[in-house]
């Protein structure tokens, strides 16, 4: 049975928004669990690595024996990355390392409630702007409008935990921390864009990239005492949640998902979507973990829904989707 692209590209947006929503649900949750930031991001790329690298040395090997070359491929890394060396790591610099290390770093200084607020909520601003500049993508007045109303909605959704960051604690730096780990997924959705790679072939690169960057360091810092980990404390039940959400979940689950809408909606209206996460993060802490119903609440997710129709759902010419085929022609 296929499905039509508009039908996947709905699909891949509902999974995106759930496994984001879940994401920071279950920070809040599992803020004070054992693990370390640094901890749950070696957790997520572990986690990753043991699905998508056998995934990604499958799909070279077969490339390699259609081909009859190896150095027709175009894969990388020792085989275990679809995609040529230089997109391999621009992407996985982006996506798959300084993305994580930049969010998991946030919340030593930050609570997640921040973290609901600025990353998702500043993603549209982030890939409108880059989308503008790298994809010369317009920011009509419709679009601009829309965008207004999602950050206005934002920060009536999270606008009293922000303002701890003026109470003279070192919040602030958790703040520029996550919206700096929105800007680099920003900059990976119009580079993914871009460079037209195929959802599958981009996570596995990523993933392949962050495996061999961050894990050996990680390790090794924490060897030489400049990392505290609490890996060796934490329950097993807690490591494998952590490998399976963050890893297989976020990454494998979500990064296919989040690339294949780029693929149907482009970056900019994709981030616009991911402008739901922040309220339904919200409703989810009300249901979940009994967090009180506010009405900045309601009225931020108002404007926010406002803003995407404004910039998702109106009437204009969709982008066409991307071929779901390896990247073999592109040039990094």
């Amino acid at each position: 049975m296929r499905f039509s692209p508009r039908a996947l590209g709905l699909l891949a947006a509902v999974v995106t928004v759930t496994i984001w929503t879940g994401f920071i649900v279950i920070a809040r949750a599992s803020a004070q669990r054992t693990l370390t930031p640094f901890d749950i991001a070696a957790l997520r790329i572990a986690g990753a690595s043991l699905v998508l690298l056998p995934w990604g040395a499958w799909l070279v090997r077969g490339r390699t024996a259609e081909a009859g070359a190896a150095g027709r491929t175009g894969a990388s890394l020792g085989g275990i990355s679809p995609l040529p060396l230089r997109t391999t790591a621009l992407l996985g610099s982006f996506g798959g390392l300084l993305y994580a290390l930049l969010a998991y770093a946030g919340f030593f200084h930050a609570p997640a409630t921040h973290a609901a607020v600025l990353m998702p909520g500043s993603l549209p601003l982030w890939t409108a702007l880059l989308a503008a500049v790298l994809l010369r993508d317009r920011i009509t007045p419709l679009r601009a409008a829309g965008l207004a109303l999602i950050v206005t909605g934002d920060l009536l959704v999270g606008g009293r935990s922000l303002l701890a960051a003026f109470s003279g604690t070192d919040v602030w730096k958790g703040d520029l921390l996550f919206m700096s780990a929105a800007a680099c997924w920003a900059t990976y959705s119009v580079l993914a864009r871009r460079h037209a790679v195929d959802a599958v072939h981009a996570t596995i690169a990523i993933t392949a990239f962050a495996c061999l960057a961050y894990l050996p360091t990680y390790a090794l810092l924490v060897a030489l005492g400049a990392v505290t980990s609490h890996l060796a404390q934490a329950p097993w039940s807690e490591i494998a949640f952590q490998m399976g959400f963050q890893g297989v979940g976020s990454v494998v689950v979500s990064g296919i998902a989040f690339t294949r809408m780029i693929q149907y909606y482009g970056p900019v209206r994709s981030t616009m979507i991911t402008a739901l996460v922040p309220g339904l993060s919200a409703m989810g802490a009300v249901a979940l973990l009994n967090e009180p119903l506010q009405w900045n609440l309601a009225a931020g997710l108002l404007l926010v829904t406002a803003g995407i129709l404004l910039g998702v759902l109106r009437k204009s010419q969709a982008p066409a989707p991307l071929p779901s085929t390896p990247l073999t022609a592109a040039r990094p």
